[in-house]
């Protein structure tokens, strides 16, 4: 899951002028081309809506945990509150003072937007998904093609995050500060991601990770949602690579269609790791590395970001202005690896993640 955020994340630090809808840098060579080709229908957009899944999922999780445990509802929900709260703050100083591309902040936002229904019955989610799911269905491609649209008609091209940061650390300050409320609000309308959350809540009431119970579960989500994801994006990659000449209208229908299947996308993920989990016996190496990076989750997603930043962002090295798609790619992969061996040691050594470890007691203070 963080490899894949990592490489969506590491291509928008391209220094390109010229990108797709979702952020994609356009040109370079044959291999930037089949490294945007693959990127469209297996990475962007993919990730995160897994991230989004995962979220909700283990809100609905907690709050079963600590209603079998007798907690209070009123208790139960200071602490969804509190865990918001914190998120946010966490991605105010991710996002303003690291300059990393932050998920945290509009995490933390959604919670409380949704949180409540958390305590409801099922009824009242049901309701909620088919309400979000017309919403997005219906909105979603009427703002993408607006977009696509005015974007012909200005002649604007869409740059990419890098080429958009300031130079220098104290200019890159005043950005972030600006771009934080603007990216939330993009993210939360032009993007499904309430209705995302939505769905990991109601598979987190249905427990639908657990193997043992729902390996057919399982099995469905992993073949039609990766089916799906990858249908739904393969116009967009056709695009991105120009094998396919359309309209601006056409165009953001499209990304619109990459968008929502991204859901597909993120299921298919989470059907496909239940099940690997589930067939592994016995915890070699890798499967210990992968699940120390794993509960280390928080923390080795502002690592990640902020090598990203550190690596690539004007502000310090600035390799995205010498780097491409494929470039880009190796850094991410660099990073992840990087951060796999680090979450490794410290799981040998006991060491929990300084992240995970904070918003766990600043939550149950």
């Amino acid at each position: 899951m963080l490899l894949i955020i990592a490489i969506a994340h590491a291509t928008l630090w391209v220094v390109a002028t010229e990108t797709t809808q979702i952020g994609r840098p356009l040109g370079g060579t044959l291999v930037d081309d089949v490294t945007n080709f693959f990127s469209t229908l297996f990475v962007a957009n993919r990730g995160l809506p897994l991230f989004a899944l995962l979220f909700g999922y283990g809100l609905a999780m907690m709050v079963r945990r600590q209603t079998e445990s007798g907690m209070l509802e009123r208790k139960s929900k200071q602490l969804i509150r509190r865990r918001a709260l914190f998120l946010i703050l966490f991605g105010i100083i991710h996002a303003v003072f690291i300059g990393g591309i932050d998920i945290l902040f509009v995490y933390g936002i959604s919670t409380f937007l949704i949180g409540w229904i958390l305590f409801k019955k099922d009824k009242v989610l049901t309701h909620a998904l088919v309400f979000m799911s017309l919403f997005f269905v219906i909105v979603l491609p009427i703002i993408w093609v607006i977009f696509s649209v005015i974007t012909d008609i200005a002649n604007v091209e869409t740059p990419s995050r890098g080429s958009l940061t300031p130079g220098t650390y104290v200019e890159a300050l005043f950005y972030n500060v600006i771009n934080l409320p603007i990216g939330m609000l993009g993210q939360l309308v032009m993007y499904p991601m309430l209705l995302t959350l939505l769905i990991g809540v109601w598979a987190g009431h249905r427990n639908l990770l657990d193997a043992k119970l729902h390996r057919n579960w399982l099995k469905r989500m992993a073949i039609i949602g990766t089916t799906v994801s990858i249908v739904g994006a393969l116009p967009l990659a056709l695009i991105s690579v120009g094998m396919w000449i359309t309209t601006p209208q056409m165009e953001g229908f499209m990304t619109f269609l990459q968008i929502i299947t991204g859901i597909a996308g993120g299921l298919g993920y989470m059907g496909i790791f239940g099940l690997i989990g589930s067939s592994v016996k016995q915890a070699g190496l890798i499967t210990r590395s992968l699940q120390a990076l794993g509960r280390r989750s928080l923390t080795f997603y502002v690592f990640n970001e902020t090598m990203l930043v550190i690596l690539l962002s004007p502000v310090a090295l600035g390799l995205g202005a010498s780097l491409h798609s494929t470039g880009a790619l190796l850094i991410a992969l660099f990073v992840w690896l990087l951060g796999l061996v680090i979450a490794t040691i410290m799981a040998k050594k006991r060491i929990p993640g300084p992240l995970d470890f904070l918003l766990r007691k600043l939550v149950y203070k």
